[in-house]
């Protein structure tokens, strides 16, 4: 580790990093402060959760919409396009850098998660975590309950079926489902 790598580098260059870290823990205990405020208000309070999330992504496009509840780690790596829409009881684990399109559909319940473990039980007795990157491309739409597994990338207008666990990248313009997720067929467009 390079002297001037913080936990935080080190956890967003997909580095064995220390999640017990003081940095880290107090920008989780950030995001939950917001997420805490967000997930409670009033259903008609659409600006007031608008402004509590531009506070709490990275960025948040035009025009999206997320429903409560959401949960994530820390928000700032979370980086979401224009037009996009979350159905309930979304959580995004940003560990690691979570990259959504413009013009996603979110069914309810969907997770994503950046965050992963080492494979090597002494590894994961030490406390030190991985976590890697995951781009879901414009047009996607992922049905409810999908879950998006660490490293995974998911080309635009693909669309996830409800109940699948994807653990590897899926091409563009495809309708893909299944534990594992497999392609089906493909979309025409």
């Amino acid at each position: 580790m390079d002297a001037h790598q913080t936990q935080r580098d080190l956890m967003l260059a997909g580095n064995m990093y220390l999640a017990d870290d003081p940095e880290l823990h107090a920008a989780r205990r950030k995001a939950r402060h917001l997420l805490t405020r967000f997930n409670g208000l009033e259903p008609e309070a659409y600006a007031e959760r608008r402004t509590i999330l531009e506070e709490l992504f990275g960025s948040f496009g035009s025009g999206s919409v997320v429903n409560p509840t959401l949960k994530c780690d820390y928000g700032f790596n979370i980086f979401i396009g224009d037009n996009t829409f979350f159905n309930f009881d979304c959580i995004l684990l940003d560990c690691n850098r979570i990259d959504i399109g413009s013009d996603v559909q979110f069914g309810p319940g969907v997770h994503i998660y950046t965050a992963t473990h080492p494979l090597n039980a002494r590894e994961r007795k030490s406390g030190k975590e991985l976590a890697k990157p995951v781009k879901i491309s414009s047009g996607v739409w992922l049905g409810g309950r999908a879950v998006i597994c660490p490293g995974v990338s998911i080309g635009e207008n693909t669309v996830v079926g409800a109940g699948s666990v994807v653990v590897r990248d899926l091409p563009a313009n495809v309708l893909a489902a299944g534990n594992p997720c497999k392609v089906i067929r493909t979309i025409e467009q």
